[in-house]
């Protein structure tokens, strides 16, 4: 959600990289932003609500001088996504104590900060703002004798809760401490220089050598590097790491938006996804990361697949795709119902978590309580080093490549892809046999191709995004394997063109969403071949019948589907299992284009956060 930016040198100024590195954080969703710098006059704190434009401005006018603005060398740095108070200056991030010497940003939610707060202000500490984390900021004041990380250390052993922290102190110049629990934090180790981030993004443009802090890890960090120790203050180890992408990755590369860009990546996403997992001769797939012998994956009863917004809707094709190719049970599992339902999970059964991020805080609480329940788990995520990764301890890496805008598209076709790979596999150590793994591994093969011929459909659909963008209202409908589908298409359009949109299963219109159909209400049916399509073009008649437009999404050549709509957008023919993905990409450029035309605020829609790292 809210992003942080540290950075600390010997000399070179701390402002160009703050404000750059909030500027790489700015698809995370956020209201205000600000920046604490350290130098010889103390510290100096900016903060505006809006975005990080309006910061940048504030700065150049406070610091007219390059003179001026190099002499701090130090600095912290946030975007603010609001949770406690209002998105207002008095609220948005860096937060001071100690007659403003002391200055802290923070991401993740202090759930007794209102106790900590009566404590304080019973020693007569004022507060100027609504914010669990100016509490923070008071009680490591409160604790600070001499020794910056010692007093950290105490007061965040106070707190409970979820946190991302970086601090500096006018009272330990050249200095910051950092710590996490439960929130991420990235740091970039430089020549001279040290940067630390919510995101490994606001990082590469200085270095790519990173270190990723884990839960209970608090650090010191100076222009020479980082030494991290435990909250017990137990020096600790952690592994640097290269990052595999540059900073041509995270730039528009000439799109209008990161969203369409995302779209447009998906054929070379899905490559990446798919390359080096298909075993031909065996006529399964290849999944290292999994560490699961043949015997282990027969030996399992039940798969239970967990997520949370796009990552659920992908888990719910997963369900179709392990119960039909591998004769698996398998329950989708909303991940922040799961651990509050006291879920029925056992060594017999495989939890399988899914988040772009790997940071979501309510899978990785759903991927501990299985973990507790004795699960067998495993991680199914974008970003390498996540904390779901490296706590569910194997999985499947997607190779998608960063994804910037708020409101997700390659990464849920490169998940349904890798549960694809993940369903076959599965299934060949059951009744799945070697002649249909051939022709499913061969249909997986050709993805990236299938993906390609629906992109290039895109002015077609643009074309007809024209037709229905005035719409407030959209139905979404589907049947089968193309049920989660038809839930993803109304949330693409939910997200970035503010529409109100239902998916339904085609079958449950006739039970009381069909009131709400005229002719102000279009339809998106999703009519290409599976099983049970008959049907769904039977229920478009119903809504026509009620003067309802619908717009088909139909397998190329159908011309009998494609005759039963207003109209139509045609997708390459491919076997069911793989019918989602070709059809959401149609989608999410049916989306993307009703957005534009409504003028909306693609990559950062009001309200929403690319990671929710908070509950």
């Amino acid at each position: 959600m809210c992003g942080i930016v540290g950075f600390v040198s010997r000399s070179t100024p701390a402002v160009g990289p703050l404000v750059n590195g909030l500027r790489r954080l700015e698809y995370r969703g956020y209201d205000s932003a600000g920046v604490a710098l350290e130098g010889t006059a103390g510290i100096k704190v900016y903060k505006q609500t809006g975005k990080v434009a309006e910061l940048d401005k504030l700065l150049k006018s406070a610091l007219k001088t390059e003179a001026e603005s190099g002499e701090y060398a130090v600095g912290i740095a946030h975007t603010r996504w609001a949770t406690h108070g209002l998105p207002t200056r008095a609220n948005a991030h860096p937060h001071v104590a100690d007659d403003g010497r002391l200055a802290l940003v923070h991401n993740g939610i202090i759930e007794n900060y209102a106790a900590l707060r009566a404590g304080l202000e019973k020693r007569s500490i004022k507060f100027i703002s609504q914010t669990d984390t100016e509490v923070l900021a008071h009680l490591i004041a409160a604790f600070d004798k001499g020794d910056f990380l010692a007093a950290v250390s105490q007061a965040l052993k106070q707190v409970e809760g979820t946190y991302g922290i970086a601090s500096i102190s006018a009272r330990h110049p050249g200095e910051m401490i950092v710590a996490r629990k439960g929130s991420p934090l990235v740091i970039g180790l430089g020549e001279g220089e040290t940067v630390v981030a919510s995101d490994v993004s606001a990082i590469v443009a200085r270095t790519r050598q990173v270190v990723y802090l884990k839960d209970g890890d608090i650090a010191r960090i100076t222009p020479e590097g980082v030494q991290i120790y435990s909250l017990d203050n137990a020096p600790v180890s952690r592994d640097v790491q290269q990052v595999d992408w540059d900073l041509g990755a995270i730039e528009k590369g000439g799109f209008e938006h990161f969203m369409l860009k995302e779209i447009h990546e998906q054929p070379d996403a899905l490559r990446n996804t798919i390359r080096g997992r298909i075993d031909r001769q065996g006529a399964t797939a290849i999944l290292a990361g999994l560490n699961l012998s043949p015997r282990d994956l027969a030996a399992i009863r039940r798969l239970v697949v967990i997520g949370c917004g796009t990552s659920l809707h992908a888990g719910m094709v997963g369900k179709y795709l392990f119960e039909s190719l591998a004769d698996l049970p398998t329950s989708p599992e909303q991940a922040a119902e799961f651990r509050y339902s006291n879920p029925i999970v056992g060594p017999d059964d495989w939890a399988v978590a899914l988040s772009q991020s790997g940071e979501t805080a309510d899978t990785l609480a759903a991927v501990r309580e299985s973990i507790r329940k004795g699960a067998l788990v495993s991680g199914l995520c974008n970003v390498v080093g996540s904390t779901i990764a490296r706590e569910a301890g194997r999985g499947v890496y997607l190779h998608a490549g960063p994804e910037i805008s708020v409101a997700s598209t390659k990464a849920f076709t490169a998940q349904v892809t890798a549960m694809l790979l993940m369903a076959l596999k599965m299934g060949r150590t059951r009744r799945l046999s070697h002649e249909e793994g051939v022709r499913i591994a061969s249909e997986i093969e050709r993805i990236p191709d299938l993906v390609a011929d629906v992109i290039r459909e895109e002015d077609e659909i643009a074309r007809i995004a024209a037709k229905y963008a005035h719409a407030d209202d959209m139905f979404f409908i589907g049947r089968g394997i193309l049920y989660p589908a038809a839930l993803e298409g109304a949330l693409k359009i939910k997200e970035i063109a503010y529409v109100h949109a239902e998916g339904y299963q085609a079958a449950e219109l006739k039970h009381g969403p069909i009131a709400l159909l005229s002719a102000q209400t279009p339809v998106v049916a999703l009519l290409a071949d599976i099983p049970g399509k008959e049907k769904t073009v039977g229920n478009v008649q119903e809504c026509r019948a009620r003067q309802a437009p619908v717009v088909g999404v139909a397998t190329k050549g159908d011309d009998d589907a494609a005759a039963q709509v207003d109209d139509v957008i045609f997708v390459p023919r491919t076997i069911p299992e793989i019918s989602p993905i070709v059809s959401v990409v149609a989608l999410q450029l049916f989306a993307y284009h009703v957005a534009r035309l409504r003028g909306c605020e693609i990559d950062q829609p009001r309200n929403l956060a690319k990671s929710v790292t908070v509950e």
